[in-house]
């Protein structure tokens, strides 16, 4: 197998602050406007911490956090602040907000004091100067020392995707990751396998029957698994790193806390990873939680899977068939994910999991001739034509012009046409489905652009 393409890794931006000061007011502001196309999924809703951006041609990944406190005490509160607090050493820049209407509060004096310890770009974001004439407001501000002071209102879009834009722009080039960790980075084909799913789901169970040795401490308690765990793997076909993340999701008000970290940290295990297998409890279904899991390793360009574990227990019952088409049901938004049932703790079909791996990786690295590609574009749009374009009162025929492919991993392809805002989303969505069933593309996220025929010239 030839070396799998390295991408590169997203940059995390942590959104900091006292509490109520408006971080995830902010956060929900870049999570639900988004300036690109990137796997844009219908019909899914998403709860999470963690959001994939793109912001000035270059995916990020925003995290909101707990509000700090200068004096947490103990017991969960005393957690909230551990959280935050490695948020922000995890973080590859930071956006520390105040409240613009309380004004400098001794709170904030002494964020700022533990921030300004950091080496990471940091931009102070004055929040709630809801119009021009409140930006007198962000003036007391500059006592702490942030040579970025910028006046926004989170509530309404003011000024909010500017400062996001200047801290991207702060940021060193990206970096390209490596196809395996040390000591293994010599292996170019190494396949990196993010293992993610909910608390209890039977994640390190597999990650042990996959390497034959109890590597991981398993328990029926949910949360065993407090940190993302590397293990090498090395077989006949190939070298496989295997990441086990703690959950990503747990009941209950305590267990928020452990909500907050194990998402921080699955989203890093996934920005570095090649394939994610979402491991589910067959017996639950596929929950909202699944979904939203599936959605963020999707968002994250990883070649994903669906894993129906503990599937012995449903056969048991005589519920198999219908479980799986409750399962197919709820994965309509991503019906192209494979599924696969499994029994992690007895190995039933396991030894099918490392061969549908590779089959994903491969899938997610595909390079598509050019000459192919527009032979599929000509069949797509002659088989169905997209709809006239409106432009005021008057309608004009599209028409796509070209196709090429600009990248992989996952495979990113860029159509010129005659008029990129007139395509409908019905309609990218019937070209992905062609695409995946023309090159056998299924389980890899697409990202499909639209530019117009100006954009080519100039690109040539």
């Amino acid at each position: 197998m030839s070396p799998l393409p390295s991408r590169p890794v997203a940059p995390l931006i942590a959104i900091v602050g006292r509490p109520n000061v408006g971080k995830s007011t902010l956060f929900n502001r870049f999570a639900g406007r988004r300036r690109a196309l990137v796997d844009d999924v219908p019909g899914l809703t998403r709860d999470r911490i963690a959001q994939s951006v793109e912001v000035a041609g270059r995916r990020i990944v925003v995290v909101d956090t707990a509000g700090f406190e200068p004096d947490p005490g103990e017991g969960l509160s005393a957690a909230v602040q551990a959280q935050a607090r490695a948020a922000v050493r995890d973080a590859d820049a930071i956006l520390f907000v105040v409240d613009g209407s309380a004004g400098l509060l001794p709170e904030d004096e002494s964020i700022a004091r533990e921030l300004r310890k950091s080496d990471r770009p940091i931009a102070l974001v004055v929040n709630k100067c809801d119009t021009p004439k409140h930006e007198s407001r962000a003036a007391e501000f500059h006592r702490l020392g942030f040579a970025r002071v910028r006046a926004i209102s989170a509530e309404h879009g003011r000024g909010a995707w500017d400062v996001l834009e200047e801290i991207v722009a702060a940021l060193p080039a990206p970096v390209e990751q490596e196809g395996a960790p040390e000591p293994d980075s010599d292996q170019p084909d190494a396949i990196r396998v993010a293992v993610v799913g909910r608390p209890n789901v039977g994640k390190s169970s597999l990650v042990n029957r996959l390497l034959g040795a109890e590597r991981m401490v398993v328990s029926d308690e949910g949360g065993t698994t407090r940190d993302a765990i590397d293990s090498v793997l090395q077989r006949p076909d190939g070298v496989y790193v295997l990441v086990d993340t703690a959950g990503l999701r747990r009941q209950g008000r305590r267990d928020r806390i452990g909500e907050r970290t194990s998402a921080l940290m699955a989203v890093r295990s996934l920005e570095r990873a090649d394939v994610a297998l979402v491991v589910t409890d067959a017996a639950d279904g596929f929950t909202d939680q699944d979904a939203s899991i599936l959605g963020l390793a999707r968002d994250s360009g990883c070649a994903t899977a669906v894993l129906l574990n503990k599937w012995d227990l449903v056969h048991e019952r005589g519920a198999s068939e219908r479980a799986r088409e409750a399962v197919l049901e709820r994965l309509r938004f991503a019906a192209d994910t494979p599924i696969l049932a499994i029994a992690a703790k007895s190995g039933l079909r396991v030894d099918k999991v490392l061969p549908l791996v590779r089959k994903l990786a491969k899938a997610a690295r595909r390079r598509i001739p050019t000459g192919a590609l527009n032979r599929w574009l000509a069949d797509a749009t002659d088989a169905h034509e997209p709809a006239m374009a409106q432009r005021g009162s008057r309608k004009r025929p599209l028409r796509l012009l070209y196709a090429t492919q600009v990248g992989v991993c996952p495979p990113s392809i860029v159509i010129f046409c005659s008029d990129p805002a007139g395509v409908k989303e019905s309609y990218l969505r019937y070209l992905e489905h062609r695409l995946r069933e023309r090159f056998d593309l299924g389980g890899t996220p697409l990202r499909i652009q639209l530019r117009s025929r100006r954009e080519k010239k100039g690109a040539q």
